[in-house]
């Protein structure tokens, strides 16, 4: 959960009135929040970097609010107070308005073809008269490395740039050039810089070289020019030094250029109706106009409001209360989602803000209505039905063997269930075509390419990285492999195997032949053809030829063992022989 640090002073000025610590706390429990720490900026420095460091920092008391990762509008302090002060009654919520300017056109950004090949999609807006205070100009600075750090996913998704109107001119334009073609001097920096040689600054910068990989190996830079060639920004690393933003600044220009268009609505949304309340007309945002490389233009922000509808009595029976319509409807308004009885049975008409993203299905509403009847005040009630908890059986199935496989001398071993093609494939002396694996679209590591098909390798591989551990080496692991299966609704399916491993100076095969003889015990399988067990030879490109055998359960295949072949106990970098017994323990259930 993000964590909102607001000043208490200012956050108690903001509500109205003062509340002692504990009186906050339950207001924060009241309206679903939890106020996580009380601090200060001095005491937070001197925990972290030690007294000296802390001397001459603030000693204003911070509230350290911990607030639901998809409540992006109580991501500041302005949305903070006015979910609270809604939720106390004091304060209508407020109507969000798209304007156009005054005079002339709307402020217009362009979008050019070669953007598609890095950041194609980009929305702006504008803040017209707005007054900044050194409090709200914190604020809005705050409000956007949350988003960044959030919705963004550091900047992954969206990033946001925010200018000073008055010193740029439009129509903007975003475009994308070779890095070496882009140069400007960058914020808080005295000189111009190529975009090549700011990746190169900032490797060290200790808080924008974690945003250097989003475009650093792209042929082309994302950049925003205005009409006059100025570099407003060059997302998601930089804005330009020319038009930042300033105490003084009346006119905002806000950007938001986006991998994922959907994000960077809702992002732009968040921006301008948490401060559009200091524009000299409130909550009104002035429109601008963007154009797509095909022509197509659209209008932002979009600050949609959309109307849902759902009755009274799905609230009262998930929530576990009874109430009327009209009840619920007013507890659902002091949640900023304006309700109201249709007068159609006990259906609810249900408006949601554009501040509201979290909203998408009727239970997000039930949730609401549920904070705000209050958690405390719902009344207790013993379920309607009585269940009887049971461990699911093929995991009560595995517990046992467990146990028993370990008193048998084993250790088990527990490995990653994604593996490399090569693990499943090459090693084991097989074509990656012929294995039922699935694959992993955009592997992030060679490690990990496919959902693993056998256990074996993962045990081999633990083998190699224990080679100076005391011989033999009995090790086993019971746990799930991954098969494809058209059958499914996902198209694969789990199955639970169990494979062991012996690794010495002599291969051992009667060891794991032992240890499938104690299994089979265990699971009172009878040493017989039809209803019992039986082994039988088998060709095996990973096992030695005529040291490789299928186990037979009352006629079905269910396994093999055998002494593993040279080459593939060479592939997995091991040095003696070693035998192997792998089996599908689904059947014994």
């Amino acid at each position: 959960m993000p964590t909102v640090g607001v000043k208490r002073d200012l956050l108690f000025k903001a509500l109205g009135r003062s509340y002692t610590d504990e009186e906050f706390d339950e207001l924060c429990f009241e309206f679903g929040l939890e106020l996580d720490e009380i601090t200060s900026e001095k005491e937070i420095i001197s925990r972290e970097q030690g007294d000296t460091k802390a001397s001459g920092a603030s000693d204003v008391i911070l509230y350290k609010i911990d607030v639901p990762a998809n409540r992006y509008d109580l991501l500041c302090l302005e949305g903070l107070v006015r979910g609270l002060q809604v939720f106390k009654n004091k304060l209508e919520a407020p109507r969000y308005k798209r304007v156009s300017p005054l005079s002339g056109e709307p402020q217009k950004l362009i979008i050019t073809k070669e953007t598609e090949a890095v950041r194609p999609h980009a929305v702006a807006a504008v803040l017209r008269n707005i007054t900044f205070t050194q409090e709200r100009y914190d604020s809005f600075i705050e409000l956007q490395e949350k988003l960044h750090q959030n919705i963004c996913r550091k900047r992954s998704l969206v990033a946001i740039g925010t200018h000073d109107l008055d010193t740029i001119s439009g129509p903007f334009t975003y475009t994308a050039k070779p890095p070496g073609d882009i140069s400007f001097k960058p914020l808080n920096q005295t000189k111009e810089y190529t975009a090549t040689q700011l990746m190169s600054l900032y490797k060290t910068d200790s808080h924008l070289r974690h945003y250097l990989h989003i475009i650093e190996d792209k042929p082309v830079y994302p950049v925003i020019y205005d009409s006059n060639g100025v570099v407003l920004s060059m997302p998601p690393i930089i804005n330009g030094d020319h038009s930042k933003i300033s105490l003084k600044t009346k006119n905002v220009f806000i950007e938001c250029t986006a991998t994922d268009q959907t994000k960077a609505k809702t992002v732009l949304d968040m921006m301008v109706t948490m401060f559009s309340e200091y524009c000299a007309q409130p909550f009104t945002v002035e429109e601008a106009e963007v154009v797509y490389p095909d022509g197509k233009t659209c209008i932002y922000p979009e600050l949609a409001y959309r109307k849902e509808k759902l009755s009274s009595k799905f609230i009262n029976q998930k929530v576990g209360i009874n109430e009327s319509t009209e009840k619920i409807a007013q507890l659902l308004t002091r949640m900023c989602l304006l309700s109201q009885a249709t007068g159609v049975s006990d259906e609810i008409e249900v408006e949601i803000p554009p501040t509201r993203s979290d909203v998408i299905h009727a239970c997000d509403i039930m949730e609401d209505a549920a904070i705000a009847y209050g958690f405390n005040n719902i009344t207790r009630t013993t379920p309607r039905t009585y269940t009887v908890a049971n461990q699911f059986p093929l995991n009560k199935l595995t517990e046992l063997l467990r146990q028993d496989l370990a008193a048998a001398g084993f250790t088990e071993a527990l490995n990653f269930a994604l593996c490399s093609q090569e693990d499943i494939a090459d090693k084991l002396g097989k074509k990656i075509s012929e294995m039922r694996a699935v694959h992993i679209s955009n592997p992030k590591t060679a490690e990990f390419q496919v959902a693993r098909t056998t256990l074996l390798p993962g045990l081999l591989k633990t083998i190699a990285a224990n080679r100076k551990m005391p011989l033999p080496l009995k090790l086993f692991e019971i746990s799930d492999v991954v098969l494809k299966d058209e059958t499914k609704d996902v198209g694969a399916r789990n199955n639970r195997r169990f494979c062991a491993v012996y690794y010495n100076k002599s291969p051992g095969f009667e060891v794991i032949h032992g240890l499938l003889d104690r299994t089979m015990q265990l699971l009172e399988v009878k040493p017989a053809r039809g209803e019992g067990y039986h082994i039988q030879t088998a060709d095996d490109s990973t096992y030695f030829p005529g040291r490789c055998a299928d186990i037979f359960v009352r006629g079905k295949n269910v396994g093999r063992l055998g002494v593993l072949h040279p080459d593939v106990i060479n592939r997995f970098e091991l040095t003696m022989p070693c035998s192997a017994l792998e089996m599908d323990i689904e059947p014994f259930l």
